[in-house]
């Protein structure tokens, strides 16, 4: 064995020199004797090649690792994914809880704020997330690219559609919410689609002549006669004149449409066939006009000036079954309740009564079906007191409504001194709400399709006002009669109004929108043009 084997030096030795900073082969690069320096034996396939150039290292991108680490970014896409679908998702939900139940929320943070869009890879410097891993570069190395939002050179945050500060802005909107701009008001004309002339209409502030039935029928007291108009057909009828025996006072259809009463100054009460167009029966008992009436199934009050309501079972061969005697002036308005059982009515003293009689149930007039059982047929018995007085109206309560979603709620109106709208709970006895009107108030109807109802007023704007209950919001004013406007009824359908003043008119106003479960608007109520009823 030779002496470089024994030595343990390699059979080659390549000197190296250092000049600039650059390794180069070569001779020594001194001729002062300094000692070469030299590097072990390496082989010639794993020669290393250096060059002048700097090459940054590539070893995250190790083509040995390339499969794993792509699936590990696309992981990491995918779960960033799903985290800005999440917060979207979260904010969405927290903007519903604040604006539909009033949930008030935790904080204003946006959408994303929570989560980092930094690079998670360490950096040479040490300033990477302690612990993160390692993985493939998803760009090339050294491109430029816009600053994260966390730098000082980002651009403008993405904002989701339902960030708080998007929707609770103070650019002008920050009052709107989105359960108010999703329910835009709803437009109610403010002239009348269709007139009618009525002649010889009364200026009475105590009648009630203008009623409309189930069947889509409009009865109009006009002097001593009373006609029919029909809806449908714009046909007009004249069902009855009663000449120089009497005048009209009172109309009321029964709730099915089938009969019509007819109240008249001398103190009767007839029932009609209006399909025959032949009266059915005479009932006596009053001994003044009879200005007010109201049906409960086969029950019909009647209020008169002679200061007595009574109650007559049209079934029942006596002219009636009760008498209620608590006013002590005129009664001008009568109401059943929306369950019939109880009884409201307003008189000329200011008093609104409530009233309950006995045997009156509410699936029909009587227990058993046979009369007001016990209840003083024919005149006699004496008369119950009522179970609820309310005496802060300072007028004549003419007007009054029962609100069909709501139990034992009941609306009334005072005259030209009181001017107000007064609510009532009449299980309680409690008054719970009193609005001025301005001016006299003549008629209340409540709406069964929506929480609203509208009332009708005298001097000095005779004006008609729907209102939303219980805000009692203005939701129209509606004016076109030149006199007070004492009539008031509804359509069966529930979205029209029609109207009627002094003036000889009759007026029909859409103001109530239809109930959920019809399809088509209003068509029940003739053509767009002005008739004379007679």
């Amino acid at each position: 064995m030779d002496e470089a084997s024994n030595s343990g030096v390699p059979p080659f030795s390549i000197p190296l020199n250092t000049v600039g900073g650059v390794t180069t082969s070569g001779a020594p690069a001194s001729s002062d004797g300094a000692a070469a320096v030299t590097t072990p034996y390496r082989s010639p396939r794993n020669r290393v090649t250096y060059s002048d150039r700097f090459v940054p290292s590539r070893a995250v991108s190790s083509r040995l690792d390339y499969s794993i680490l792509e699936r590990e970014v696309l992981a990491s896409e995918l779960g960033r994914r799903t985290t800005e679908k999440d917060d979207s998702t979260g904010a969405y939900n927290a903007l519903l809880q604040r604006e539909i139940l009033g949930c008030p929320t935790t904080g204003t943070t946006s959408i994303g704020a929570g989560t980092s869009n930094s690079d998670t890879r360490s950096l040479p410097g040490g300033s990477g997330i302690s612990g993160s891993p390692i993985r493939s570069p998803t760009r090339k190395m050294f491109r430029y690219i816009a600053g994260t939002a966390d730098t000082p050179t980002a651009g403008p945050a993405t904002h989701s559609p339902y960030d708080r500060d998007l929707v609770g802005n103070d650019d002008g909107f920050s009052n709107m919410s989105i359960a108010s701009t999703s329910r835009l008001p709803r437009k109610i004309p403010r002239a009348p689609f269709k007139v009618l002339d009525a002649p010889a209409l009364a200026d009475d502030f105590y009648l009630n002549l203008v009623d409309w039935s189930a069947q889509n029928v409009l009865a109009v007291g006009l002097g001593s006669c009373v006609y029919l108009w029909s809806a449908c057909t714009s046909k007009v009828t004249r069902l009855v004149d009663f000449g120089v025996d009497g005048s009209v006072c009172s109309v009321a259809w029964s709730q099915r449409g089938t009969y019509l009463s007819i109240g008249i100054d001398r103190g009767d009460v007839q029932i009609w066939d209006p399909v025959k167009c032949k009266r059915v029966r005479t009932m006596v008992g009053h001994k003044q006009r009879v200005g007010c009436l109201s049906w409960n199934h086969h029950v019909l009050a009647t209020g008169s000036r002679d200061r007595n309501i009574l109650l007559r079972d049209v079934r029942a061969a006596e002219p009636w079954t009760q008498r209620l005697n608590a006013h002590r002036s005129e009664v001008c308005g009568l109401k059943w309740s929306p369950d019939d059982r109880e009884l409201a009515s307003g008189g000329n003293d200011n008093l609104l009564l409530i009233w309950s009689p006995s045997g009156v149930t509410g699936s029909g007039a009587t227990a058993g079906g046979a009369g007001l059982g016990g209840m003083g047929g024919g005149g006699g018995g004496g008369s119950p007191a009522p179970v609820q007085r309310f005496a802060a109206h300072q007028a004549a309560v003419k007007a009054i409504a029962w609100s069909p979603h709501q139990h034992g709620l009941v609306a009334s109106g005072g005259g030209t001194a009181d001017r107000c709208i007064k609510f009532w709970n009449t299980s309680t006895g409690q008054a719970l709400n009193s609005i001025d009107t301005g001016s006299q108030v003549c008629n209340l109807s409540w709406s069964k399709n929506v929480n609203e109802l509208v009332s009708t007023h005298g001097y000095s704007q005779n004006q008609i006002v729907v209102w939303k209950y219980p805000t009692m919001q203005k939701l129209a004013t509606l004016t076109g009669h030149t006199m007070r406007v004492l009539y008031l009824a509804v359509s069966p359908d529930g979205q029209t109004i029609v109207s009627g003043a002094g003036d000889e008119t009759l007026r029909f106003w859409n103001v109530f929108p239809g109930a959920k479960s019809q399809a088509g608007g209003d068509a029940g109520v003739g053509s767009m043009r002005r008739t004379i009823i007679r």
